[in-house]
């Protein structure tokens, strides 16, 4: 049975979404489609497990404040598939 991850919203306002997103070990956000253009800021160095719609598994190496950003439009899962919580920071750009 695969874990719920956990979200905190700490900013959401005409510009910007910033949430925290928190993984534990068996965590999944659930097959989402991103609706904005967005910046991950890791907060633990980890690896995720992100798996497309296809099913096609890939791994996301993450580096404690090694930002990255992706396009509206990207569709997956993200899988903790580690013995560690997985912690980051997600920045969705409304403008």
């Amino acid at each position: 049975m695969t874990i719920p991850a956990q979200s905190d919203m700490q900013i959401d306002n005409d510009e910007v979404r910033v949430t925290q997103w928190r993984l534990p070990p068996g965590g999944a956000t659930g097959p989402h489609r991103h609706g904005m253009d967005y910046v991950i800021v890791p907060i633990t160095t980890s690896a995720m497990t992100i798996v497309a719609p296809d099913g096609t598994r890939s791994i996301a190496q993450l580096k404690t404040g090694q930002s990255y950003f992706r396009k509206a439009g990207v569709e997956h899962d993200v899988l903790n598939e580690t013995v560690d919580e997985i912690v980051f920071l997600e920045i969705e750009l409304k403008t």
